[in-house]
């Protein structure tokens, strides 16, 4: 009678161990799982979903005075300005939590659509030197510069960051595409989309 005692009473530690080891196990997988979703997505990093194009014409003109004004020097240039401005989201900016007991990863903010780059394409027409005011690679490394800010400046007023605002829901998608991968839930039903604002300068 000891003897079947010891053995249900040895079944039962064990069975009470392994289950205990298959919980902390189970625990540890979905703390891993939740780590790895959430690298997943910083690794998306930026998403573009609108790209304009623009065509500007730069008039660029600088004067230099010399002999106490009295004698001055302008060298001066048309430059057309040919831009594709690319909108989307910074998903480093996305505020996520991982949820581990319900497998769902909650959104609680979403980043307002900015511009992710600028590639610009510059022509020079009607590119004059003054006499002692002549155009150096300072200047037309400036001028590229100027150019970029121009196009920068108008992008607020195309309606780029209107229709990324638009197409913020197929940004939110990507996210629920690479968490459903293993199974997971997304949940952005508290989530609040920013306005967009002007734009701010590229790093």
């Amino acid at each position: 009678m000891d003897i079947l005692f010891g053995l249900i009473l040895g079944g039962l530690i064990t069975m009470a161990v392994v289950t205990y080891l298959k919980i902390q196990t189970q625990k540890k997988r979905v703390n891993s799982q939740s780590v790895i979703l959430l690298d997943k997505i910083k690794k998306v990093y930026k998403f573009i979903t609108v790209e304009g194009d623009f065509a500007e014409i730069y008039h660029y003109e600088d004067v230099k005075e010399r002999f106490l004004k009295l004698i001055s020097s302008t060298k001066k240039a048309l430059v057309v300005v040919n831009a594709k401005a690319h909108v989307g989201f910074d998903f480093s900016k996305v505020l996520l939590e991982a949820d581990t007991k319900t497998k769902t990863i909650i959104i609680h903010r979403f980043p307002q659509p900015e511009v992710l780059t600028i590639e610009t394409n510059l022509n020079y027409y009607d590119k004059k030197d003054g006499v002692f005011n002549k155009f150096a690679a300072s200047d037309l490394t400036e001028l590229h510069n100027d150019a970029k800010k121009h196009i920068l400046d108008k992008i607020p007023e195309s309606g780029l960051f209107n229709a990324a605002q638009q197409e913020a829901l197929e940004a939110i998608s990507l996210i629920e595409n690479i968490v459903q991968t293993i199974g997971w839930r997304l949940d952005y039903d508290a989530l609040k989309i920013e306005q967009p604002v002007k734009a701010k300068a590229l790093e």
